[in-house]
């Protein structure tokens, strides 16, 4: 075929493609059958191939995802991406509409939109054609995420604008989605995302946009930043017009001429939120005219024509009818409050968070009490408080046992704790828990062995110990439930190639006390071998800058043990790795301004995760904590700060916001 067909069939099968994905993934609608656009797509791809110079950004067939990034690049946003101000009742919506008509000489209306609960996103087109996507940040700044934007499928990679236009949106996780990548977690061994938030935020910041491709997220555009053609007059005509160029806008927004309008809409949709197929936490309320917000103009942190309804958390009552305990992996015993069925914030519940004895007895928790459920964040089940007036007088008085419930052991409650605990080393329920906690990705990596297999590992006494892990024998796998050939030589070979981590893997896999994956890798990278640090005092091991005299005591404590001592002669017998093979220690700064300065982190960050945050700190001599005193020197407050920035305020400690901290941590 000569370059001049290729080119005038590449076109075709390009347009035909992004009517197809327009269909599919914007108006659910598709025309064609899967195995249709499947088919075209492979022609598309076969054709690029042959004819690599004709390949395009925008060509459907760049979905999939690029090379993986070192890392993402930061975005400077020319116009703000500011965070909106709250409503959390019915008064502050009519003050917030009360504020906008005092500020402008003509009737104001309103546009209601689903606040949808994803990660803000820009999207900016030069010519027709999608050049960059970031996310929100500190609103100021953000972090280049086009490759992994690219992977949405709902995102059109051009056009018919052809002046520059950045668009914004938020980018979100189907409920179906969450469910199946939680599924697929569970299955590997990871541990599962707490919320859609979490894994589409998550997914959007994969240096590897092939993971990115195969979360399945989707994305609603609400608003216009930067547009040299722009000339519209009215918020609701640009969601108009968003929706003519092929962005997928969410279909439940309405114009309301009255804020009795608006108020009607938010308790609408306070009721019918559970229907949705994604998740919502309230309802954007925003002044319609684009010259009447013009006037209206901005506070520091939020335009004052805006104003965002958070829904109040979902109570709902139902029927205690037990208390179950569990064993975790460090011997914790924790209450589990087990219910009558009820739907709370779109899923049934069974089950609810207990937390430990004392708050049993502070709510005055008892069998078969009517109580009040919520979800914490809209995640977490918990009890919130009994319904007195519903008792009978049959209510059992709820005590926790003096034996664990796993080897019948004796409980203890160490200082300073509240929870009950189980100190026997040899606790089946333990082993099994830390077993689970030895495999998973952040220590030994060992793919295939998630928690279905270690249970029946241990129903069918093939471990006891983490050491009878690499004793398992193909023919004793064989007999597990959904455990063929090609699995087992799979999870053979994991195992084998576990033998091979460096140190810090093996050190944070044996779960001592208060030792997470960075304090392991600190330990790996100070002492270089197990025997080193086998052989380390207390006094050897606090003077490590980043190690505690709690962790240390703790360290000490567990390599003292006869029974660890055995544990880690077998492992090593078994041809387990025990250096550290990572790179040497960075030193922290000293001539910064966060050298010696203790940090406390709340609320939302965009920019960073809460552990690179954490990271970046201590690299430059900072220490990073999880509560407010008069001892902290700063509070970095991202969106949604509660408790702890009050608290920042009371004592007069420096507030600095995501945006300030990014200047410290690039100097």
């Amino acid at each position: 075929m000569e370059k001049e067909q290729a080119q005038e069939q590449i076109e075709k099968l390009r347009e035909r493609l992004n009517r197809y994905n327009h269909e599919y993934y914007v108006l659910d609608a598709p025309s064609v059958p899967d195995a249709e656009y499947d088919k075209k797509m492979e022609e598309l791809i076969q054709l690029e191939n042959d004819f690599p110079e004709l390949v395009t950004a925008d060509s459907p067939s760049q979905r999939v995802g690029g090379e993986p990034l070192d890392a993402f690049q930061k975005v400077r946003h020319r116009i703000p991406m500011l965070s909106l101000g709250n409503a959390f009742n019915e008064t502050d919506l009519r003050d917030f509409a009360r504020r906008a008509s005092q500020g402008v000489d003509t009737p104001i209306s309103f546009v209601c939109e689903l606040k949808i609960d994803g990660l803000a996103v820009s999207l900016t087109y030069e010519d027709g054609k999608l050049v960059r996507g970031a996310t929100r940040g500190d609103g100021t700044t953000g972090e280049d995420i086009t490759s992994n934007l690219r992977t949405i499928r709902s995102i059109p990679l051009s056009i018919p604008e052809q002046s520059t236009m950045e668009v914004r949106g938020e980018a979100f996780m189907p409920h179906q989605s969450f469910l199946k990548l939680n599924e697929a977690r569970k299955a590997n061994g990871d541990e599962p995302f707490a919320n859609p938030r979490n894994a589409a935020a998550g997914s959007l910041r994969q240096l590897d946009p092939k993971i990115a491709a195969k979360r399945h997220l989707d994305i609603f555009l609400y608003s216009v930043g930067e547009w040299e053609a722009g000339s519209l007059k009215s918020h609701s005509e640009r969601l108009e017009y968003l929706e003519e160029l092929g962005f997928k806008t969410n279909p439940e927004w309405r114009k309301c001429a009255t804020i009795d309008d608006v108020i009607a809409f938010v308790r609408y949709w306070e009721q019918k939120r559970p229907d949705l197929d994604y998740e919502i936490d309230g309802i954007v309320v925003k002044v319609d005219n684009l010259e009447q917000q013009e006037a209206l103009g901005f506070t520091a942190k939020s335009p004052r024509w805006a104003i965002a309804y958070k829904f109040p958390a979902e109570e709902v009552l139902t029927t205690l009818r037990d208390i179950e305990l569990s064993v975790g992996r460090t011997g914790v015993i924790t209450p589990t409050a087990i219910l009558d069925p009820v739907r709370v914030a779109g899923t049934t519940v069974k089950r609810a968070s207990l937390h430990n004895e004392d708050l049993i007895r502070e709510k005055d928790i008892r069998l078969g009490d009517t109580i009040v459920i919520k979800k914490a964040g809209d995640i977490i089940p918990e009890v919130v408080r009994v319904v007195e007036d519903e008792r009978t007088g049959d209510e059992k008085t709820f005590s926790m046992p003096d034996e664990c419930p796993a080897c019948g052991s004796d409980l203890v409650r160490l200082e300073e704790e509240v929870a009950l605990r189980c100190i026997n080393p040899n606790c089946p329920q333990q082993l099994k828990e830390g077993l689970i906690h030895f495999v998973s990705r952040e220590a030994m990596n060992i793919d295939g062995l998630g928690e279905k297999v270690i249970h029946q590992l241990f129903q069918h006494e093939l471990v006891h110990t983490i050491a009878d892990l690499y004793r398992l024998q193909r023919d004793d796998l064989l007999q597990l439930e959904r455990m063929g050939e090609k699995s087992v030589d799979n999870l053979l070979r994991a195992i084998e190639t576990s033998k091979t981590n460096s140190l810090e893997r093996l050190l944070f896999g044996l779960g001592i006390r208060f030792v997470g994956a960075k304090a392991a890798r600190t330990l790996a990278a100070h002492f270089q071998t197990m025997e080193n640090l086998q052989q380390a005092t207390f006094a050897d091991v606090v003077a490590i800058n980043e190690i505690g005299e709690k962790m240390a005591d703790s360290i000490t404590r567990y390599f003292a043990e006869e029974h660890v001592k055995d544990l880690l002669r077998e492992l090593k017998s078994l041809g387990l790795h025990m250096t550290y093979d990572g790179p040497a220690q960075q030193e922290t700064r000293e001539d910064t301004a966060l050298s010696g300065k203790t940090v406390v982190l709340t609320g939302k960050m965009e920019t960073f995760t809460r552990s690179d945050a954490k990271a970046l700190i201590e690299q430059l001599g900072g220490t990073v904590t999880g509560s407010v005193s008069k001892k902290t020197d700063i509070v970095v407050a991202g969106e949604d700060a509660g408790s702890k920035l009050e608290k920042a305020e009371e004592l007069g400690i420096t507030v600095w916001n995501e945006q300030q901290l990014s200047e410290v941590l690039d100097q």
